[in-house]
């Protein structure tokens, strides 16, 4: 069964944009999951890799829970269309657009929706550049 929009068109129209003012940053450990303060890192994503756990949270969080070494202050740009996860070409045109404006992006999907994490200092073009994409 198949929820969320998969129509190009209508989830780039529909895409609806808005921009979480937190500033995040990526952190890694090879801490199990089980033995970190998960309730008071609050991450936003989490990915187990080989080489660690790569966990996203607020930039405060994670120096307050001992992790120094934090990577790409960003801010995260949550699209409120529901759209698919086998929806074919939205991250693949959104990232083409935003690398026209030289902006990295580190997209993470949700079951509801996608999310793309911007450098902090870019955020508001990045907001800018997906507003005028979607008319």
């Amino acid at each position: 069964m198949t929820t969320g929009e998969t129509d190009l068109n209508r989830l780039l129209a529909s895409m609806e944009p808005t921009l979480d003012p937190t500033v995040y940053v990526f952190i890694t450990t090879k801490q199990p999951l089980t033995s970190l303060p998960l309730d008071r890192l609050q991450p936003q994503f989490i990915a187990q890799e080989e080489e660690g756990l790569t966990i996203v949270t607020a930039e405060p969080l994670a120096k307050s829970h001992g992790f120094e070494e934090v990577t790409f202050p960003c801010k995260k740009i949550s699209l409120r269309i529901h759209s698919s996860l086998e929806a074919v070409g939205l991250i693949a045109a959104i990232t083409n657009h935003l690398k026209s404006f030289k902006i990295s992006t580190n997209v993470v999907s949700g079951y509801f929706h996608d999310h793309i994490y911007v450098p902090a200092d870019r955020a508001e073009d990045a907001m800018s550049a997906l507003r005028d994409f979607s008319k």
